[in-house]
């Protein structure tokens, strides 16, 4: 397994950016795929967006599509999330989470097929 660490959450205005940033330990990260979830208060943790190893597959739920975006850079061993156009419904703790099995990125919603997770990074968009 990896440990996870997510930073860069914040407050921020209705049509601000920011970015996320996920940093794993593990030499072997970059054989991970991974994901991003949120959770608001009194909600299910939903899925926002996947990336496989490399990066060159991605997949996002369709409220956030168009707006937000998930990269990777494993040198870094970091996995970003650019979130675009904020609205006041994207306020909610986001998570990341990584798993080594090959599943595409498409299958990768579901919280019950990533072994590591992240404590949380709180984004909090006023209107």
């Amino acid at each position: 397994q990896v440990q996870l660490v997510e930073s860069g959450g914040g407050l921020v205005q209705a049509g601000g950016s920011l970015r996320l940033s996920c940093a794993a330990s593990g030499r072997t990260f970059n054989s991970y795929r991974v994901g991003w979830f949120r959770q608001a208060p009194g909600k299910e943790r939903e899925f926002v967006a996947s990336i496989n190893w490399s990066g060159r597959s991605t997949y996002y739920a369709d409220s956030v599509k168009g707006r937000f975006t998930i990269s990777r850079d494993n040198a870094k061993n970091t996995v970003y999330l650019q979130m675009n156009s904020l609205k006041p419904e994207d306020t909610a703790v986001y998570y990341c989470a990584a798993t080594s099995a090959s599943y595409p990125t498409e299958i990768l919603t579901r919280t019950t097929l990533y072994s590591s997770w992240g404590q949380g990074t709180q984004v909090t968009v006023s209107s």
